[in-house]
This record gives C-alpha cells, sequence and structure tokens, in this order.
C-alpha cells in the first residue's frame, strides 16, 4: 500500500507505533565504531611495518614487504572512511524520520475527528448536523494532507542519504591492482607457489597470510579471490566462514551433505551474496539467520522481509505469516494491524471481528456496516439486525452470549463474534475480541488459544501465527520461545526447524546464527558441524570452509579432510598447508611430511591411522579426520567404531550425529542426547525430534516434556499441548488436566477460561 493513498489512521499509527529512529541511531553508533575500530587498525598496521622497515629488516626482503604492506593500510583507512560516512547518512535518516514524525498527525487526533464524525452522523435525524459533518470531513482531509506532505519528505531525506553511500565491493575491487603495482615477483614465505606471496603455504598470486588457495586474500585458509578474514569459500568476502561472495560477517552460505541411503550422499551446495550480518542462506540480506533474500532484519524465511520472524515474502513488522502483510502476527496476506485486529485487503474491512465485507467497527457479520455488532448490511449503530437501519438494537446480536455486544455464540465478555465448536457444548470465547472459538483472552482470532492476538491454534501467550506455541511472536509451529519463524524449535528469532538456540536458520542445529544444517555452536552455515563459523560440513573447529576438518579447536581450513588452521588444500594435518595429503607447515605440494615443501609425494597425513583415507592421528575408521576416530566419515575425537557421518567428541549413535558424547542412533545434535534419533539440545532421551533439554516424550519442544509427542513448552505429560504442566490432550495454557481445554487449571473437557 502506497502512503501516498493510505488513510492517516494508518499513517499515523504506524508512524507513532513502530520502533521510532532508535535503530537507525543505534546502526549510525555502530558504523562509528567501526570506523574508529579501522582507523585504529590501519594506523597499528602502518607503524609496525615502519618500525620493521627501519629497525634490523634491511634489503630486498623488507623492501618487498613494506610495498606487499602499503596497499593494505590505505584500504584500511579508505573502509575507515567509508563507515564514517555511513554512519553520517545513518544519521541522517534518523533526522528524517524525526522531522516526518513532528509533521505527521498524532492518531488520537485522528481518532477522535473520526469520533465526533460517527457521532454526528448518528445524531442527524433532521439533517440538523450538516454542517458539522462537513466541518468534520474538511479538518479529515486536511490531516489526510498532512500526513502525506509528511510522508513524501521522509522518502525524499531517506532516498538522498542512501543515494551517498558507496558498496563494499568497489572498494574491495581497487585492491587487488594497488597490490600487483607494488610488487615483483617475490614470495616471502616458505612453501608458496605462485607470485607476490606475503606468508606460507599459499597457492595462488599476491596473498597476505597463511595457507590461501587463490589471489589476493588477507588473510588465512581462504579459497578464492579478495577475501579479507579467514576459513572463506568464494570470492570479495569480509569476516570468516563465508561460502559465497561478498559477504560482511559470518557464516553467510550453506555448503552440506544430505544422505541418500546406504554409505551414499549428495552435496547441495547454496552459496550466498552480498550479506551483511550471520548465518544467512540467500543474498542481498541485511541481518541475521534469514532464510531468503533481501531481508532486513533477522530469523525471516522468505525473501524482501523488513523485521524479523516473518514466514512469507514482502513482510513488514514481527512474526507474520503470509505474504505483503503490515504489522505484527498476522496469518493472511496483504493485512495491515496486529494478530486479529487488522485491515484485510481482501475484504475491505477496517476493525475486529468483522466477518462480512466493507465493515468500519467490532464484531460485524453483515457488510457495509458501522459500528458495534451488527448482522444486517448497511447498518449504521450498534447490535443491529436488520437491513439500511441507524440506531441501537440488542447489545449482543448472537445467541447463547453473556456480555455486551456479543455477535457469535455461546460466549462470554465484549465484542466476542466466534461461536462454539459443533459436538462440545457450547465451547465459546471467554474475554474480549476473540473472533475464533474456544479463546481465553483478548483479540485472539485463531481456536484454544489462551493470552492476547493470537491468530494459529493451541497457543499460549501473545502474537503466535503458528499453532501449538508458548511464547511470543511465533508464525510457526510446536514452537517455544520469541519470534520463532521454524517449526519445532526452542529459543528466539530461529527460522528453521527443530533449532534450539537463536537466530537459527537452517535444521536441528543447537547455538546461535547457525544457517546448516546438525550443526552445533555458532554461526555455521555447513551441515554436522561441530564449532563456530562453519560453512563446510562435517567439521569441528572454526571458521571452516570446506568439509571434514578437525582440530584443537581446528580453524580457518577451506577445502576437505584437514586437521589444523589455515589449511586450504585436501587432508592435510598441520598449519597452512595449500596441497593435499601434507602433514606439517605450510606445504604447498601433496603427500609432504615436513615443512614449507611445494613437491608431490605420498597419499597419507598424520600418523599412527590405520584406516584409509584419514588424516589425524591413531584413526582406525576409513576416510576420518582428528584422533583416535573408530568411525567412518568421522571428524574430532574418540568417535566409536559403528557410527558414521559423525562430528564432534566420544559420539556412540549409528551416525548422522553432530556434538558431544551423544549416545542414541542417528541425527543428533547437541550433547550427551540418549534417545533414538534427530533429537536436538541436552540429555534428551525419548523415541526422537525432541528440541530442547530434557525431554523424553517424542516429538516436543521445551523442557522436561514427558508427553506422547508434539508437546510445546515445560513440563506437559499429555499430547499436543502448548504452555506449562497440561496434563490433558490438544490443550493450550497452565495445568489443565481435561482435554481440549484453553485456559488455566480447567479440570473438564472442552473448556476456555479458569479452574472451569
Amino acid at each position: 500500500m502506497s502512503f501516498l493513498t493510505a488513510a492517516p489512521e494508518i499513517t499515523s499509527l504506524l508512524m507513532f507505533s513502530g520502533p521510532g529512529s532508535a535503530p537507525m541511531l543505534e546502526a549510525a553508533a555502530a558504523w562509528d565504531g567501526l570506523a574508529s575500530e579501522l582507523g585504529s587498525a590501519a594506523e597499528s598496521f602502518s607503524s609496525v611495518t615502519s618500525n620493521l622497515v627501519g629497525g634490523a629488516w634491511q634489503g630486498p626482503a623488507s623492501t618487498a614487504m613494506a610495498a606487499a604492506a602499503a596497499p593494505y593500510s590505505g584500504w584500511l583507512s579508505a573502509a575507515a572512511t567509508q563507515a564514517s560516512g555511513a554512519a553520517a547518512q545513518a544519521k541522517a535518516v534518523a533526522s528524517a524520520f524525526e522531522s516526518a514524525l513532528s509533521a505527521t498527525v498524532h492518531p488520537v487526533v485522528v481518532a477522535a475527528n473520526r469520533s465526533s464524525f460517527v457521532q454526528l452522523v448518528m445524531s442527524n435525524l433532521f439533517g440538523q448536523n450538516a454542517p458539522a459533518i462537513a466541518a468534520a470531513e474538511s479538518d479529515y482531509e486536511q490531516m489526510w494532507a498532512a500526513d502525506v506532505s509528511a510522508m513524501v519528505g521522509y522518502h525524499g531525506g531517506a532516498s538522498a542519504a542512501a543515494a551517498e553511500l558507496t558498496s563494499l565491493p568497489q572498494l574491495l575491487q581497487s585492491l587487488p591492482a594497488q597490490v600487483s603495482a607494488q610488487l615483483s615477483g617475490i614470495n616471502l614465505g616458505l612453501g608458496n607457489i605462485g607470485n607476490f606471496n606475503l606468508g606460507s603455504g599459499n597457492t595462488g598470486n599476491t596473498n597476505a597470510g597463511t595457507g590461501n588457495t587463490g589471489s589476493y586474500n588477507l588473510g588465512s585458509g581462504n579459497t578464492g579471490t579478495v577475501n579479507v578474514g579467514a576459513g572463506n569459500s568464494g570470492s570479495g568476502n569480509i569476516g570468516s566462514g563465508n561460502f559465497g561472495n561478498y559477504n560482511f560477517g559470518f557464516g553467510n552460505g550453506s555448503a552440506w551433505s544430505r544422505p541418500l541411503g546406504g554409505d551414499g550422499s549428495t552435496h547441495i551446495s547454496t552459496p550466498s551474496n552480498y550479506n551483511l550480518g550471520n548465518g544467512n542462506v540467500g543474498s542481498y540480506n541485511l541481518g541475521s539467520g534469514n532464510l531468503g533474500s533481501g531481508n532486513v532484519g533477522s530469523a525471516n524465511t522468505g525473501s524482501s522481509n523488513l523485521g524479523f520472524a516473518n514466514v512469507g515474502n514482502n513482510n513488514i513488522g514481527f512474526g507474520n505469516n503470509g505474504s505483503g502483510d503490515i504489522g505484527i502476527g498476522l496469518t493472511g496476506n496483504n493485512e495491515i494491524g496486529i494478530g486479529g485486529l487488522n485491515f484485510n485487503t481482501s475484504s475491505w474491512n477496517i476493525g475486529f471481528g468483522n466477518s462480512g465485507s466493507f465493515n468500519l467497527g467490532l464484531a460485524n457479520t453483515g457488510s457495509f456496516d458501522f459500528g458495534l455488532a451488527n448482522t444486517g448490511s448497511h447498518d449504521i449503530g450498534i447490535g443491529i439486525t436488520g437491513d439500511n437501519q441507524i440506531g441501537f438494537g440488542g447489545f449482543n446480536s448472537g445467541s447463547g452470549n453473556v456480555g455486551l455486544f456479543n455477535s457469535g455464540v455461546n460466549n462470554s465478555g465484549f465484542f466476542n463474534s466466534g461461536g462454539g465448536i459443533p459436538g462440545l457444548g457450547g465451547g465459546g470465547n471467554w474475554g474480549l475480541f476473540n473472533t475464533g472459538a474456544a479463546n481465553s483472552g483478548i483479540f485472539n482470532s485463531g481456536s484454544f488459544n489462551t493470552g492476547l492476538f493470537n491468530s494459529g491454534t493451541f497457543d499460549t501467550g501473545l502474537f503466535n501465527a503458528g499453532s501449538y506455541d508458548t511464547g511470543i511472536l511465533n508464525p510457526g509451529s510446536y514452537d517455544m520461545g520469541l519470534a520463532n519463524a521454524g517449526a519445532h524449535t526452542a529459543g528466539a528469532l530461529n527460522a528453521g526447524n527443530y533449532d534450539m538456540g537463536y537466530l537459527n536458520a537452517g535444521l536441528q542445529n543447537v547455538g546461535y546464527a547457525n544457517a546448516g544444517y546438525y550443526d552445533t555452536g555458532v554461526g555455521n552455515s555447513g551441515s554436522v558441524n561441530t564449532g563456530s563459523f562453519n560453512s563446510g560440513f562435517l567439521n569441528m573447529g572454526a571458521f571452516n570452509s570446506g568439509g571434514t576438518h578437525a582440530g584443537s579447536g581446528g580453524a580457518f581450513n577451506s577445502y576437505t579432510g584437514n586437521v589444523g588452521f589455515f589449511n586450504s588444500g585436501t587432508v592435510n594435518t598441520g598449519i597452512g598447508n595449500s596441497g593435499d595429503f601434507n602433514t606439517g607447515f605450510w606445504n604447498a605440494g601433496s603427500g609432504v611430511t615436513g615443512f614449507g615443501s611445494a613437491a608431490d609425494l605420498g597419499t597419507v597425513s598424520g600418523w599412527g591411522n590405520s584406516g584409509a583415507h584419514s588424516s589425524g592421528f591413531f584413526n582406525s575408521g576409513d576416510y576420518t579426520s582428528g584422533y583416535g576416530n573408530a568411525a567412518t566419515n568421522a571428524s574430532g575425537f574418540d568417535n566409536a567404531q559403528g557410527t558414521s557421518i559423525v562430528s564432534g567428541v566420544g559420539n556412540s549413535g549409528a551416525g548422522g550425529d553432530s556434538g558431544f558424547y551423544n549416545s542414541g542412533n542417528g541425527g543428533d545434535v547437541g550433547f550427551f542426547n540418549s534417545g533414538t534419533g534427530n533429537n536436538v539440545g541436552f540429555f534428551n532421551s525419548g523415541t526422537g525430534e525432541n528440541s530442547g533439554p530434557s525431554s523424553n516424550g517424542a516429538y516436543n519442544v521445551g523442557f522436561n516434556n514427558s508427553g506422547a509427542g508434539e508437546n510445546t513448552g515445560w513440563g506437559n505429560s499429555g499430547g499436543f499441548d502448548s504452555g506449562l504442566s497440561n496434563a490433558g490432550v490438544n490443550n493450550s495454557g497452565f495445568g489443565n488436566t481435561g482435554d481440549n481445554d484453553s485456559g488455566v487449571f480447567n479440570r473438564s473437557n472442552h473448556q476456555s477460561g479458569f479452574f472451569n
């Protein structure tokens, strides 16, 4: 919807109810901090270089080093300047918003005008209020014009600020030419294959660092070109563990493997480009944990969303499950509002609880009504049951209602337009403004909900658009926590399924900002990784972008089967190797045990390995990387015989485990899981698909759930429950022992409310 045509009720409400200029000012402060850090780094880099050249290190090598370092120092200074400019533009956008806010008519003023207009129309029985009605409409038109003028100014200011920004890739593209112009064909280090490298074990040209495969990299263990950081696979990345191009952050992209049955597997790569943030699978995202492209925010599943935890496309807000929505917890498409309190462009209702079309008000079931609880059409008033009438009817227009302005069936409270469930004996709503069935609370448009603004089913909490949720702003289902867009998750802002933690966009992850599958740790975008910022698969350590890497905190490896640090080749053990099957340091050849060799020798890497194609120490399994692994396709330490496709320490399950000491049979992610498979979290002993700590049931999300399955929350011993300590089935709330209850401590079946 364009702000040029939006009514002042919508424009004013959105301007005054949003987060304001605070997020943009926080972004400006962050950019200022980054500019300061980059400036300090440039000064420190130049100081160290000058001290070396002016001290004991003299001669051609010293001159070559100084020439190689100068462009990087200049790049850091230029990046600091650009970050400072970004901070200034962010402050300009915040200033434009504050100016627009001060020029926008306050929602209370708009509401007062509309209320006065309604009163004048309803009392205009003989036409005596015609001049006053015209005056009210004139004021309303002036409010509309003022809001449009404010938004036009805001758009112009924000657009002008955005036009001043320069993309980081443009700054990066000038770096290779600067470096090449300074160097003269000299490598400084050991075991380099190529020219103009500053460091050891590089394969390529003009790298500054260790173990890079590619050219113009500043850092270690990168595969690609013009990367600044470690363990990146791609080009133009600033950060570590990225799989893709021109990302600024950690762990963006996904390179993972999926078993196909037997011992076979397929590798599915999803490179991600132009992301600013961590753990994104997709491109052009500003934020973390997004599964899609063009998102501004975090934990969105879809594309072109502005906000957090949206499932769908082109949404603005939080926890929306649909597309084209503006608001919080909406479940349809092209809606504006909060949960059930929304303006829907398909039925053109404004208000809450309207089930007809073109209504303005509350709980109208007809069409073209203006007022409260009208069941006819073309009515203006309250509780009217006929058509084309003005005035007041019965205050309840439904049947079996207790309260005021209810237009549904068997409701208790005010403005409820929902009805009972056939066959369940009068299971209506209890509360205010509920349009669903058997709800306890306020503004619930789903069924069997306990709380506020829930549009799903069997939810406990606030603004949940999914079903069987416990928490706030969950558009997924069977979630526990805050703003989870996935399903069966425990935590906050998870866009994937069966995750435990924060900002996970993948599947069955434990940790923070993981975009891959079966990962344990932080910022992993591959699969079956244990550690931080790994973008490959079967890695243990940090910033690995290839596959099957391990080490004592193995880090910054960018290809396959490496043990150690900064390796960009295949099945290497050591530091800074860019060849294959090497053991040692800075080897660019293959099959080498030693230091700084560029020759090709044998095919084994490590000591005491009895398995085939192993890298590390005392491994008896095949295709292993690490120490003492008896499993097949294992990465890590002491993984038991009989397991396969394992990453971590001491796993004894049947396969597909990631983490520490999991004894379940397959697919466990986390710590000490003993269930039959696919558990995510800690100490799960159930039959599988549990997410969270200490659940001994099946398909549960949360803590200490012992029910038969599909429970969300804490301590539920029933089935399909959402909330706390429910012993029945299909309950939402707290302490319900009956079945199909919504509320608190209900003992009978099909109840909504408290202590029934």
